[in-house]
């Protein structure tokens, strides 16, 4: 079973999941190792992979590391057409539906079929909402986009909706890296409401309360990675929202 067809049987299903941002510039072989080890032990279900750039890190070998370390899918979460590694398992083809951006919705798309194509990655088609989150995100930044403001849950509930109807199989509400407040619960609520594809959810889920906010809303997967890199325990912790989160 694929990425997709095992996300949507969860989804349908009430069983969350939980996956653990690795942002490439900010990773060692030996924090990797750690991380690896620790997802391992506490259940994480996807390592996600990129970052809005890519400076210093060798993403083949750091997802040869992961893989070599753990039996937890790396999935590519790429900041650019650059960041296609085939020795990842899929990639999230992100299509910037929050946004007016060509480039973002369908430009580095077309520039990296071919690629995609003959990497073998399992091609996971994701509308991508930007969500306002307190501050400037290298996202939106990077992006060129204005985030969907986060009082205005119609917004994003319609964004997604359309994202559907085009054929993509995955909603990715995202907050941004670093955001200091979250995806609102209410805004969660609306799109799942609103869609019959699953939802990931990241972005300023600093703790397992904001975990458990986003799960209970509807938020299918939910995406931790700063929060993570300042505070490695919380993996576990996080984890325990997950599992007890799972609908009977």
């Amino acid at each position: 079973m694929d990425f997709i067809d095992k996300l949507t049987k969860d989804s349908e299903q009430g069983r969350k999941k939980f996956a653990v941002l690795v942002d490439p510039d900010k990773s060692t072989a030996v924090s990797l190792k750690k991380l690896a080890v620790s997802a391992e032990k506490s259940h994480v279900d996807f390592f996600f992979f990129g970052g809005s750039l890519l400076m210093h890190g060798n993403g083949e070998e750091q997802i040869r590391i992961l893989r070599e370390s753990s039996t937890i899918p790396v999935i590519l979460f790429p900041g650019s057409s650059l960041q296609i590694f085939p020795n990842a398992h899929g990639i999230l083809l992100l299509s910037l539906i929050s946004g007016r951006n060509p480039e973002m919705l369908i430009g580095k798309h077309v520039e990296s079929a071919a690629i995609l194509k003959a990497s073998g990655l399992e091609i996971i088609p994701t509308g991508y909402i930007l969500v306002e989150s307190g501050s400037p995100t290298s996202v939106s930044y990077i992006s060129n986009t204005m985030p969907v403001p986060s009082n205005k849950p119609d917004i994003a509930a319609c964004t997604a909706l359309a994202g559907e109807m085009l054929g993509l199989k995955v909603i990715y509400l995202d907050a941004g890296s670093g955001a200091i407040n979250p995806v609102p619960a209410r805004m969660i609520s609306q799109v799942k409401k609103e869609i019959s594809i699953p939802l990931i959810v990241g972005g300023g889920i600093t703790d397992p309360g904001k975990a458990k906010e986003a799960l209970d809303a509807g938020a299918d997967v939910i995406v931790i990675g700063n929060a993570i890199e300042k505070d490695p325990d919380l993996i576990q912790a996080i984890s325990e929202v997950v599992q007890n989160s799972h609908e009977p």
